[in-house]
């Protein structure tokens, strides 16, 4: 059960959430007076958009690419044509995959940025005349909600992950200026929520399985566990619900204290093995997660 009563959230909700996926697509599924309304990115979303129809009973997804701005103008206009407004985006797509430096060509160091950052900010670019203040379905004083998914490697460093780094920066960055801009200029509140390591998500599967530590990795973890995916979802079910009403351009770290450790050293080879083995699995499996590039 949600910590929040069904009145947190008073005003109706629509929601478009690129890259749904595992831990972003029920955000705000405990009980808002009109349905949340996610943006399915190619993979990830049909098991959020289950949840949701489940909870909800009226929830509508959308097929897009976050790196195509049409796609993403066509899905903001659906999802404003089907609920008569737009009062918060949710922006989480991202894409990640293990690489060294001397491994990762340009492209592939472009693709991640694309998806992340350059997805991010097409996104809020196109959902700008539906959020701010006297928008279509808006009152003349009151703007809407951005919600930007980041991470947290990017405030210290991280082993083959310097294109995601690198993405997730791009990512704060777009939020504390657009929590500037709009915020002054069209009442809109841009705030992130910068998730650590969530148990049973895909990215976990992929970048943190069993065979590379995961077990041994909880052991050195501050609180001596994972997070879970509603951690994430009551974060941003905060920063949704009037209780956040005065948050603007903040990043709330989920993480549970583990970025303030000391990253542990794998060593090269034994990550290019491991992920080697995981990647078959993944491939096995048919999960749309991200290829190694190890």
């Amino acid at each position: 059960m949600s910590h929040f009563a069904a009145a947190a959230v008073k005003s109706p909700l629509a929601v478009a959430a690129p890259a749904a996926g595992d831990a972003k697509s029920p955000l705000f599924c405990p009980k808002p007076r009109r349905p949340a309304a996610p943006l399915r990115c190619h993979q990830g979303g049909d098991a959020g958009m289950d949840l949701l129809d489940l909870l909800l009973s009226k929830a509508v997804g959308f097929d897009g690419d976050v790196r195509k701005q049409e796609d993403a103008a066509r899905v903001i206009a659906a999802t404003v044509e089907h609920f008569g407004k737009l009062d918060i985006l949710v922006n989480g797509a991202a894409g990640n995959f293990l690489a060294s430096p001397e491994d990762l060509k340009p492209k592939g160091f472009r693709t991640v940025l694309d998806i992340d950052t350059v997805g991010t900010y097409t996104m809020c670019y196109e959902a700008l005349k539906y959020l701010k203040k006297g928008g279509p379905g808006r009152g003349p004083s009151s703007g809407g909600l951005i919600i930007n998914i980041s991470a947290t490697l990017q405030y210290t460093a991280a082993w083959y992950q310097i294109h995601v780094s690198a993405a997730k920066a791009g990512v704060d960055g777009i939020t504390r200026s657009l929590a500037l801009e709009w915020g002054t200029d069209y009442d809109i509140r841009v705030n992130g929520i910068a998730p650590g390591p969530i148990q049973d998500t895909p990215g976990m599967r992929k970048l943190a399985p069993e065979e590379m530590g995961n077990k041994g990795k909880r052991e050195t973890m501050p609180l001596f566990k994972l997070g879970e995916k509603w951690d994430i979802a009551m974060a941003a079910l905060y920063l949704a619900s009037d209780a956040g009403k005065y948050v603007n351009g903040a990043i709330i770290i989920v993480d549970g204290g583990l970025w303030l450790s000391r990253p542990r050293h794998i060593p090269k080879e034994e990550v290019k093995a491991l992920s080697k083995v995981v990647e078959k699995k993944v491939r096995a499996s048919g999960v749309g997660v991200p290829s190694s590039k190890l």
